[in-house]
């Protein structure tokens, strides 16, 4: 009928002809994603029909003026794209670019948006829903009647649907044939079927292109087995008998680097061809089930470049897998792959480092992130082999003889069907040599200004004693004989070793037998300073001055003094601050006393070294005495002259008294020393000690009156004896 639209009988069969079930148009899932997250129930609201409403059955069209309408063309989409709100403008320009490639895409696409929001809907109401979707009042039960002459989809049908166009435009023909099997057949769509008729003809030519590679492999012929593989994935990508046989074919001469790391499959390749457009990797391996599969490394489609590097971080532990780069140009395969040898995904433990002690061998390595165990097999010297029990972190093996022991280090990965797969493992020697027996203890004596050490244990070894920088290791410490200090370089004395003076120092004894070592125990050793310059005066009542050079970066001093003979004592400590303010002074007492001065030790519990002990002997409170007496009257006759008496008294006795003599001189002023006028008098220090007192009768006139006396002690004890002196004028002969 003249004047009316396609789809107005809505009564005849064929009315309502070409109803998509499928919109054909690639990266349609990106589209609705778009459409979604912009709120929109069609892509037909991004047109903006307005009150007019939107006509789809027989064109796209929006309303042009009071009753015109206007066709949706590349101009009016690429308007809107101009201007359209933030969130529809993508959806615009992409629409542009698919009417672009096909003028009847945005048409499909939104027809087929239409009957499945119909379709979703009881029957009953489409009639009202339909209005609610902004579509023309006149098209209103022809989309009514499209929604129930089209098949109606289910999620997995509609899901088949939208991705036919990736399919084929990828040139997966086996992923397309599978889903346009889950679709209605029939010729509701022809444009459906025009895919399924294309789809069957190109899997025709895949299977000829396939059986044709197949025979020229049977016969050894490469290059054009190759051929007709790689034309079997021109016309199906997807085919996996093909990249199978192309994966055989190349891979008797592996041209793909593959290395196996802890966490990931490192990919190498270098190819001398002309670089294609881009590579892509892909893992080939066999899925839970046995079955072959292939799956595209994540991130591998690179640049074009005749060399590069990938990584696999999915490969899944336990597997076994092989590598193909597949050399791409405009997405499509451009040459032979290069291929790699298969390689278990089983990573080893990293770095094991073995070492030995004392009938022990001590292993450590850092585990795989995926194993889940780790075992280890032992062979020793005779051959014998067993298991050893490993932590995360390695092994321990005790108790073995002398010689080379041998390791395999095996990691085990559980895998998706539950299999538990071992890795090749690795081998691993080490050699237990024979260790020194410890030393046991350790001690020290001082003795005459050294130190005198002993030990116990470290039989049939050498022992060095040595200062270890920063603190000893604790004993048994494992060690090696290069790596030890150098052994203590203290002079040695008849009594030991001499320690620095002023110094602390702890001194270990390690017991060595070739280049294998064991730490011992510690003792500490301090060398206390000397104390130079010990001097003694003894004072009246008892006392003593002492006197000596303090020793430097000393702070306190022992003095000690012992009365000789006796078994009594006393003792002081002295502090540098006190002796430079007020000197020092000991209560000695009258008798002889042997004085000693010694540095106090820093550090409790150490060995201390005193060198040679500074010590003075003060001498007993001697003192000599004198005066003159007249002699007694002889009987019938006058004096004798004059005498001096001379008394020593000497608490204890006195070994060394000094020489006495006496002085005359003109006068009276007093001698100034033993020189200074006329020697009247001589009595020895021996004579003087033996008798303790005697008298001695002076020369008549030995200078003319009137002149003084005064006596003196002579010789190198005279410090040691205190002369007492009568008055001036008792001295006076007149």
């Amino acid at each position: 009928m003249a004047g009316q639209e396609f789809g107005h009988h809505l009564g005849l069969p064929r009315a309502l002809s070409g109803l998509p079930l499928s919109p054909l148009v690639p990266g349609y899932g990106t589209l609705a994603a778009a459409q979604h997250a912009a709120r929109l129930r069609h892509l037909g609201e991004v047109l903006g029909a307005g009150p007019g409403g939107l006509r789809v059955l027989d064109g796209l069209y929006v309303p042009a003026g009071v009753r015109g309408r206007r066709r949706v063309d590349v101009p009016l989409l690429e308007a809107l794209a101009a201007s359209a709100a933030p969130a529809a403008a993508p959806l615009a320009a992409r629409l542009t670019e698919l009417h672009r490639a096909d003028p009847q895409a945005p048409r499909r696409v939104v027809l087929y948006q239409l009957i499945n929001l119909l379709q979703d809907q009881p029957e009953g109401r489409r009639e009202s829903f339909v209005r609610t979707l902004g579509v023309h009042p006149s098209e209103t039960a022809g989309l009514v009647a499209a929604a129930r002459l089209r098949p109606r989809l289910d999620r997995r049908q509609r899901d088949a649907a939208e991705s036919l166009a990736d399919a084929r435009a990828q040139g997966r023909l086996h992923r397309l044939r599978a889903l346009l099997d889950r679709l209605p057949e029939g010729g509701a769509d022809p444009a459906l079927a025009a895919v399924r008729a294309e789809a069957a003809e190109r899997l025709r030519t895949a299977e000829d292109a396939l059986r044709a590679g197949r025979r020229a492999e049977e016969r050894g012929d490469r290059e054009a087995a190759s051929a007709g593989y790689l034309w079997a994935l021109h016309a199906a990508s997807d085919d996996r008998r093909a990249l199978g046989g192309l994966v055989r074919v190349h891979g008797r001469r592996p041209t793909l680097g593959i290395e196996l790391a802890p966490d990931h499959v490192e990919l190498t390749w270098k190819d001398s061809r002309e670089p294609p457009g881009e590579w892509r990797l892909l893992r080939l391996y066999r899925d839970g089930r046995g079955r072959p599969a292939v799956r595209t490394v994540r991130g591998s489609v690179t640049a074009a470049a005749a060399a590069g590097t990938a990584r696999d971080t999915e490969a899944e532990p336990g597997t076994a897998v092989r590598y193909a780069a597949l050399p791409l140009r405009d997405g499509r395969l451009d040459g032979p792959p290069l291929v790699s040898r298969r390689l278990l995904v089983a990573p080893e433990v990293e770095r094991p480092v073995l070492t030995d002690g004392p009938e022990r061998i001590d292993c450590s390595w850092h585990r795989p992130p995926g194993a889940a165990d780790v075992t280890v097999e032992h062979t020793g010297p005779d051959g014998r082999t067993s298991r050893l029990a490993a932590r995360d972190d390695g092994f321990t093996a005790t108790g073995l003889v002398s010689g080379s022991h041998a390791f395999r280090i095996v990691c085990h990965y559980r895998t998706a069907d539950g299999r538990t797969v071992p890795s090749p493992g690795v081998r691993a020697t080490a050699t237990v040599h024979p260790w020194p027996e410890p030393v046991r203890t350790l001690t020290a004596r001082p003795a005459d200004g050294a130190v005198r050490f002993a030990w116990t244990g470290a039989e049939g070894a050498e022992v060095r004693l040595v200062a270890w920088p920063g603190g000893a290791p604790e004993p048994g410490s494992e060690l090696r004989a290069d790596a030890l200090p150098a052994p203590l370089d203290w002079p040695e004395s008849t009594g030991g070793l001499c320690p620095p003076p002023g110094t602390y120092t702890e001194v270990a004894a390690v017991a060595v037998r070739g280049a294998r070592a064991l730490a011992g125990p510690v003792v500490g050793v301090e060398a206390v300073r000397p104390v130079p310059g010990l001097t003694a005066h003894r004072l009246p009542d008892g006392q003593a001055r002492i006197g000596l050079d303090w020793p430097e970066g000393v702070s306190h001093l022992v003095v000690g003094w012992a009365p000789v003979g006796s078994t009594d004592s006393g003792e002081r400590t002295v502090t540098a601050h006190a002796y430079r303010r007020g000197g020092l002074h000991l209560p000695v007492g009258p008798g002889a006393v042997r004085v000693r001065a010694a540095s106090v030790p820093r550090v409790p519990g150490a060995v201390v070294v005193v060198p040679a002990a500074a010590e003075v002997l003060v001498p007993p409170d001697a003192a000599v005495a004198y005066q003159l007496v007249r002699a007694p009257r002889r009987l019938l006759g006058r004096g004798r002259g004059r005498l001096l008496r001379v008394t020593l008294t000497a608490p204890g006795g006195l070994a060394e008294v000094p020489e006495f003599v006496c002085v005359a001189r003109g006068g009276t002023l007093r001698p100034r020393n033993a020189t200074d006028g006329t020697t009247v008098l001589r009595i020895p220090g021996p004579e003087l000690a033996r008798h303790g007192s005697l008298e001695r009768e002076l020369p008549a006139a030995p200078c003319p009156a009137p002149y003084t006396l005064r006596c003196f002690l002579l010789g190198e004890h005279a410090a040691s004896v205190r002369l007492e002196e009568p008055s001036l004028a008792s001295l006076v002969v007149r």
